[in-house]
């Protein structure tokens, strides 16, 4: 598995093993309440969560991408940049191996996801000003080299390569600050709004008013959590452009993928506490789904000094990074179909997870028990996804009955999700 695949395997397992609790409680809400559509769209909501996080697994360990898709993030800003760089200066050594049209279609990209910034209604008016001013400087740089490379290519004296090396420099000098302005622009948003959401203050007011039964004030604190959510997605999306890495690029979109799926379960646990203001695990529930938003929120705080740390040089990029587990030492040969080995210390982490999942089945089935219509649809999902979620941590280990990734095809197509 790739250096990429490996972190996009532990974003998953990261899903997996956060969504376990969401999973039981979000049943137990459904059977406790069976007429309650909130109740309902919740739980659907950590099973679809949880089936896109298995599909990823299982296309991980097949390596079976679907339409050919090959292994990139999608472009960032700042890979644009450095690669758009190495071309530039790769002109001292050979003037011939790329073409000019080449160059400004990579131009072109990077210009265009600078749009993410100065069409986003979060970044400052300052910034937005200066990303523009550079933008309109890159092109014209840009011009400049092709004029001089152009010539270059016909007359190599020494004045024209001078002059070619003046506008190679120029044109790296502009894009290194446009690298600088979105940077500065991206983390100043996110440490204002880290900051400024650090008290989840809107949390505990849909807390209290959903024990309150006041659906008024809580549909009033949603809707300031629906704001809050953009703003988290936002700040996740312009982050990811400044990143640096791969690894803390995915994490970006594990962490934007996160605040946009529980923002909404959020919302659908406290709707639920507030029609059953007395239901002690209509309560437990939205306490589960409030814990995630708060643990992603505080990740960021994580993610954004890792983010300076590496613009500024002071970290490498094989550095494991914040709350995702750590990406095992994978078997080299997968389309063998062979269980995943992980190392002593993310067994040793998953073996105690397992033995929690395990208890969590046993719970979610001593519940569903309890109720006399074994066929219902509900209970079923309850008892499936929840066996699933055991199984697939069994699997993880090279342990239990999926023994290999035709054994784990199997049990996703025989649950229906």
């Amino acid at each position: 598995v790739s250096f990429f695949q490996s972190h996009k395997m532990a974003a998953s397992r990261a899903v997996l093993e956060k969504c376990t609790m969401m999973l039981l409680t979000a049943s137990k809400t459904c059977l406790r309440h069976p007429d309650c559509e909130s109740a309902r769209i919740n739980k659907d909501g950590v099973f679809h969560r949880m089936r896109l996080a298995l599909e990823q697994v299982i296309e991980i360990v097949t390596d079976s991408r679907p339409n050919g898709e090959n292994e990139m993030v999608p472009i960032s800003i700042y890979s644009g940049i450095k690669e758009f760089k190495n071309k530039v200066e790769g002109l001292r050594e050979n003037l011939y191996f790329l073409s000019k049209e080449n160059l400004s279609t990579m131009l072109e990209v990077i210009l265009e996801h600078t749009e993410d910034f100065t069409d986003s209604a979060y970044t400052s008016h300052e910034h937005r000003e200066h990303i523009l001013e550079l933008s309109k400087q890159a092109k014209m740089e840009l011009e400049q080299l092709v004029s001089v490379w152009m010539q270059a290519q016909n007359q190599k004296t020494k004045d024209l390569m001078e002059d070619l090396e003046v506008a190679i420099l120029k044109t790296c000098q502009c894009m290194n600050e446009l690298k600088r302005e979105v940077h500065s622009a991206a983390t100043s948003l996110a440490a204002d709004l880290l900051k400024y959401h650090m008290d989840h203050m809107v949390l505990k007011a849909l807390k209290i008013t959903g024990v309150e039964g006041n659906l008024e004030a809580v549909a009033e604190y949603t809707c300031k959590l629906s704001e809050q959510k953009e703003q988290l997605v936002e700040m996740c999306r312009l982050l990811r452009h400044v990143s640096g890495t791969e690894p803390l690029e995915i994490t970006c979109i594990h962490a934007e993928d996160t605040f946009q799926v529980t923002g909404p379960q959020i919302i659908s646990a406290a709707e639920t506490l507030a029609l059953h203001p007395s239901s002690k695990i209509a309560k437990e529930n939205l306490d589960v789904f409030c814990e995630a938003w708060e643990s992603q929120l505080s990740d960021m705080s994580m993610l954004l000094r890792e983010i300076n740390d590496v613009f500024e040089g002071r970290r490498g990029e094989k550095r494991v990074y914040l709350s995702l587990p750590r990406p095992g030492k994978h078997n080299a040969n997968l389309k063998a179909l062979k269980p995943v080995k992980l190392d002593t210390e993310e067994q040793a982490k998953i073996a105690k997870l397992g033995l929690e999942l395990h208890l969590l089945t046993s719970d979610v089935d001593s519940e569903t028990e309890k109720w006399e219509d074994q066929e219902n649809e509900i209970v079923q999902h309850g008892q499936g996804m929840s066996s699933m979620a055991y199984s697939m941590y069994l699997f993880t280990r090279g342990e239990g009955l999926l023994k290999t990734t035709q054994d784990l095809f199997h049990q996703a197509e025989v649950i229906h999700f």
